[in-house]
This record gives C-alpha cells, structure tokens and sequence, in this order.
C-alpha cells in the first residue's frame, strides 16, 4: 500500500511572519526561518520535514495565501 508525506511550500516574498501556520500545525512541522525575506520579515519553513503529514491545517490558516501543501508519494522500503 502506497504511503504519503506532505510537503509544504511557503512563499518566502510574501510571508509576514505571522506564525499563524506554526501554530495551527499539529504535527509541529513549521517554525520560523533565522532569515528574512525582502520586507524585513521572518518566514515559515519546515523545519522538521519528516513529520509532515499533509494535513493543510497550515494552508487554511494563512491570511497571505502563501502556502501550498502537496501529498509525495513514498514507495514502501520493502
């Protein structure tokens, strides 16, 4: 049986930093970047990748619509 992890896509020129997604996640996959973007502003970004289960509960709470999550395909290591 196929498996999927998700993966998120954050904009990094149109975050604002509001850590809303970081907050929303429940499998506490976000935090937010040491970085800035071109405004000034921190950004979200994955940070613990592997426990990502493509939920979008990130996606749905972003006010900037700067969130994409996808569902990969993991083949089975059988």
């Amino acid at each position: 049986m196929a498996k999927f992890r998700g993966a998120v896509v954050v904009n990094e020129d149109y975050c604002k930093g509001c850590e809303l997604c970081v907050e929303a996640c429940p499998q506490k996959v976000l935090a937010m970047s040491p970085k800035v973007n071109s405004k000034g502003y921190h950004f979200s970004m994955m940070e613990a990748v592997e426990n990502c289960i493509g939920c979008m509960a990130c996606g749905m709470v972003c006010p900037d619509a700067c969130i994409a999550v996808y569902k990969v395909r993991v083949e089975d290591a059988a």
